[in-house]
């Protein structure tokens, strides 16, 4: 029998969900090279009693992730995907007031879900549209902190995300970030490295 760890968690915003403090990420390098170790690591951690899973377009894990969570709901671990939060971010290639939306939607079908709870700007950075990793320096553009920002709270208004944030900001871009913000990030993800 598997020992059940217990996580503690925080409130988080306005969405009434507590946020566990200890996730469980599912990056692995190279990106996407050990999808069904990525698969059976979370059915593992949830059988333990994580339940919160971090990934990202970048790190092609959301499709691993998503067939885990379906595994669990199927063995038992878990009975409802709601014990669950979902942490995904936006790529620099997307970071563009147009591509954020479609970013989010591809992610929530690679998952297989209807939203995750909470969806985050991967670095304070911009990448010319559809830049993948590895980039080049030519690669780099302007982050529109403005307009992305506006299209991550379109995601959270339209419910495909619960709460939305940011990755890796320094404390003077979380002002600029702020200073036009509707709706003000839930977290900063910093790594901690």
């Amino acid at each position: 029998m598997k020992k059940k760890v217990s996580i503690p968690e925080a409130p988080l915003g306005s969405t009434g969900k507590p946020i566990p403090l200890v996730g469980f990420g599912t990056a692995q390098f190279p990106f996407g090279a050990a999808t069904e170790v990525v698969k059976e690591s979370v059915v593992h951690a949830i059988e333990v009693g994580y339940r919160h899973f971090d990934t990202a377009a970048i790190y092609q894990s959301e499709q691993p992730l998503g067939e885990a969570i379906a595994e669990a709901l199927r063995l038992g671990p878990i009975k409802s995907r709601n014990e669950l939060f979902i942490t995904s971010k936006l790529w620099l290639g997307h970071a563009h007031r147009q591509l954020v939306l479609p970013a989010l939607q591809t992610s929530l079908k690679n998952l297989g879900l209807e939203y995750i709870d909470l969806y985050l700007i991967h670095f304070p950075g911009s990448l010319k549209p559809g830049t993948g990793f590895p980039f080049n320096k030519e690669d780099i553009v302007p982050l529109d902190y403005e307009a992305v920002w506006e299209a991550m709270e379109e995601c959270q208004n339209l419910g495909l995300t619960k709460s939305i944030g940011v990755s890796n900001f320094a404390c003077k871009k979380l002002e600029r970030l702020l200073a036009t913000a509707k709706i003000p990030p839930a977290v900063n993800q910093v790594n901690w490295r």
